[in-house]
């Protein structure tokens, strides 16, 4: 008990020390990039403004100070769950992302369901049909699709579905006066998941496939056939239950990539979620609503690894025991 608890603490402080790093990184770079905060705040008013009104706008939102200075008074409201005001939207930060979190959500997590339901089901399919027509077909498919970049993709769906058939909406979560209308929102919906499913589907499907045929070359269905199993009865009944830790934990570690996919289909359909803050947070110096941003993003890969780790340890103990084995054979 007292192991499993100092093992928790530790986790823990790695997971603060890295979202405090990240913190630092992100706020340095971020002033350090090119560009003029006061233009998000102030818009165009800021060429008419004088060099003393611009110190003195600079001093209100406290950037006239040091860097060292500026990231110690954000650090101190960040710990009291103050991240500051978005200066694009004259707003608390969290209040700008719990407006747009939820189509993100929306997105990612269809995506996310449907990336890996198919992919499952595609690996298997392709490993009970290796080297079979089927597969090779299957796999050239995934191929090509794979190797097509999200943002053109994006345009090119745009282009067919949007401007030639006129079939699907090319921007938005929803039409204007139809936030309710489920079936409007699933209207907008349809490209961007597309978008992010095509894009990232068949990597996984291939990952499946990859170690599923790995099972099937192990020593135990050579004698699980020498009992009178068929082929489809061991990749089914101990092939895929043997993979099922590979596949958990790549279904961890995946959240933080398909967000980012997420976000490319955001920026390129103008969907109202946090990928398209993001872009606008980065494009207009909104330091404030980028730290955030980012502390929630890195915050995500980092606990999806953690977790990552927890689910094989937990399916398979001796997967905890592999660092400690290693140690213990460099010491002997």
């Amino acid at each position: 008990m007292r192991k499993s608890y100092i093992t928790i603490i530790h986790e823990l402080g790695k997971l603060l020390l890295s979202i405090f790093l990240l913190s630092v990184l992100v706020f340095t770079m971020s002033r350090l990039a090119p560009g003029d905060p006061l233009y998000s705040y102030y818009g165009d008013q800021v060429e008419k403004m004088g060099p003393q009104e611009q110190e003195e706008a600079r001093e209100r939102l406290g950037l006239h100070e040091p860097l060292p200075v500026q990231y110690a008074r954000w650090f101190q409201g960040a710990v009291r769950g103050d991240f500051g005001i978005s200066y694009k939207y004259k707003t608390d930060v969290k209040e700008v992302i719990a407006g747009r979190i939820g189509n993100t959500l929306l997105l990612g997590g269809l995506g996310f369901v449907i990336i890996f339901g198919v992919a499952l089901l595609l690996g298997l399919f392709c490993a009970w049909r290796e080297d079979k027509w089927a597969d090779r077909v299957v796999c050239g498919i995934g191929t090509v699709t794979s190797c097509i970049p999200e943002f053109w993709l994006s345009l090119l769906l745009i282009l067919v579905f949007s401007v030639w058939l006129g079939w699907l909406p090319s921007s938005g979560a929803y039409s204007v006066g139809m936030e309710g209308s489920l079936a409007d929102r699933v209207r907008h919906l349809v490209l961007p998941l597309t978008v992010v499913v095509l894009g990232h589907l068949w990597y996984y499907a291939y990952l499946v496939r990859n170690r599923l045929l790995e099972e099937t070359r192990a020593d135990y269905v050579l004698l699980a056939r020498m009992k009178g199993l068929s082929g489809k009865q061991v990749l089914y009944r101990h092939c895929l239950r043997n993979a099922m830790p590979s596949y958990l934990s790549m279904m961890a570690i995946a959240l933080p990539h398909i967000l980012g996919g997420t976000y490319v289909a955001e920026t390129v359909f103008s969907y109202p979620g946090i990928g398209t803050l993001a872009y606008e947070s980065a494009r207009y110096q909104d330091y404030n609503l980028l730290m955030l941003i980012s502390l929630m993003t890195g915050g995500l890969v980092i606990v999806g690894n953690m977790f990552a780790k927890v689910i094989n340890e937990r399916i398979d103990p001796r997967m905890g025991l592999k660092t400690g084995g290693m140690s213990e054979e460099v010491k002997d």
